[in-house]
């Protein structure tokens, strides 16, 4: 007589994760879910990853964190309220206690226009756009260091 084993979970199965990381994915899928659809899309786009990840970092059952660099570009694209901002960030920081995540204020963007070539492909110019936007936040970054 053979004996039958249980299977083994397959390694690339979702894993069940601490309730205090769950708690801000379920924050951050919250946000999400009542924004125009697309959003996931966008934010692949703007974080320069696969769609795949993004719904990694915000499903509460994938033990997959969000890293920190990515917190700041995930709240400005899903246009998160003051009160939403503040939810997020409370229930990330009791979930990594070690990681101290530098977010700016909600309103502490200002927009400036600029006139850039149109490059005959939406693929290129949208390259365009984010290396301009990546230079300002670099140069912002930098200017905060000028004493």
């Amino acid at each position: 007589m053979t004996e039958i084993l249980p299977e083994a979970p397959m390694p690339d199965a979702p894993m069940s994760e601490p309730s205090s990381v769950a708690d801000y994915k379920r924050v951050l899928q919250r946000i999400i879910d009542i924004r125009p659809s697309g959003l996931r899309q966008r934010l692949a786009q703007a974080l320069g990853k696969n769609p795949s990840f993004v719904s990694q970092i915000v499903n509460p059952i994938y033990s997959t964190p969000i890293p920190t660099a990515h917190l700041e570009k995930i709240l400005e694209v899903c246009h998160a309220s003051p009160a939403e901002r503040a939810e997020f960030l409370a229930a990330y920081s009791r979930a990594h206690p070690d990681r101290r995540p530098q977010i700016r204020a909600a309103n502490s963007v200002r927009q400036i226009t600029i006139e850039a070539p149109d490059l005959g492909s939406a693929k290129r110019n949208r390259a365009v756009d984010e290396a301009i936007q990546a230079f300002a936040r670099q140069l912002a970054r930098f200017a905060n260091t000028i004493k």
